[in-house]
């Protein structure tokens, strides 16, 4: 698959019981690529994924493959506990038939270089699929450095993309320089995207896209083209929203300004819990502001139609 654009970091919708609402998350995901994202990401961070039981997220695929249909890919994010886990659910989306593969360190467990590499390598052996790894030390308290992803990308056929979450831009150009064009570098860090292109990276993994996915595309097309200008007047409007995907209750917040804009609900599954009181006012605040002083000509197309 072709690791570039905008692909969303897709959230998991929870109907008013607390399951899974299966009907909107196809909606959702119909609507996003609608809106000119090139992919989407399930059971990450963002989706919920370490609250989800192995049947829901087989499921969650099954039904992020079905909305798709073929138009975009759709790429499993595969984290968990045990290395055997995460290898059964690399089996399972294959079989799906998800386009691709996020991988993960483990969950807890902050091993030494050699342990993560065994976890992840097992994970790249397990199907043919095209691979992203995924760097999110902030997150996962593990730090895969530029040196390691070039020792597992030679090792590797099938590992064709990093995801650079460490919010530090410097790790893109150190990429770069050791690899060349051999993986592609996404940024998975809402507010460093532009900085992030300007260092080579050609792919977003974007969380506030399922809130605002045609702001997004727009913003990222016009620094991938090089309209510092443009892309900058954009980047300074949305900039209060990106940085919401940087905090702990990152969750939280972006799928409250999916419910602001009309496109989703708030709803969270524990141990997370929506936000109240002034965190939630302050947020609102935010996000209302940024609605209210939307560039002309770059609002999202439509609603998620069931």
């Amino acid at each position: 698959m072709d690791w570039k654009g905008v692909m969303s970091a897709i959230t998991t919708s929870f109907d008013n019981t607390g399951g899974v609402d299966h009907r909107f998350l196809a909606a959702h995901c119909r609507w996003l690529l609608t809106n000119g994202c090139s992919g989407i990401v399930a059971l990450g961070s963002l989706g919920e994924g370490a609250t989800l039981a192995y049947p829901e997220k087989i499921a969650v695929l099954e039904t992020c493959v079905g909305a798709a249909g073929g138009r975009a890919p759709v790429v499993a994010a595969i984290a968990g506990l045990a290395t055997d886990e995460t290898v059964r659910l690399a089996k399972a989306a294959q079989d799906i038939g998800c386009d691709g593969l996020m991988v993960l360190p483990p969950y807890v467990y902050r091993g030494s270089w050699d342990e993560m590499k065994a976890h992840v390598a097992a994970i790249f052996r397990a199907t043919p699929l095209s691979c992203m790894l995924y760097n999110n030390p902030v997150a996962y308290g593990t730090d895969l450095l530029p040196n390691q992803i070039a020792e597992l990308a030679a090792e590797h056929e099938n590992l064709d993309a990093v995801k650079e979450s460490s919010a530090d831009v410097r790790r893109v150009s150190a990429l770069r320089a050791l690899l060349q064009d051999r993986l592609k570098i996404l940024v998975g860090v809402d507010d460093a995207i532009v900085e992030g292109i300007a260092a080579g990276a050609v792919g977003w993994i974007a969380g506030l896209a399922n809130a605002m996915p045609r702001e997004s595309v727009c913003l990222f097309h016009l620094a991938n083209a090089g309209e510092r200008r443009k892309a900058f007047e954009i980047y300074r409007w949305f900039l209060p929203l990106l940085r919401m995907d940087t905090v702990p209750k990152f969750v939280q917040l972006i799928k409250l300004a999916q419910e602001e804009c009309g496109v989703g609900s708030a709803r969270v599954r524990a141990p997370r819990l929506e936000l109240t009181g002034e965190e939630k006012i302050q947020a609102l605040g935010t996000i209302r502001t940024a609605l209210k002083s939307r560039p002309e000509g770059i609002g999202s197309i439509g609603r998620p139609e069931r």
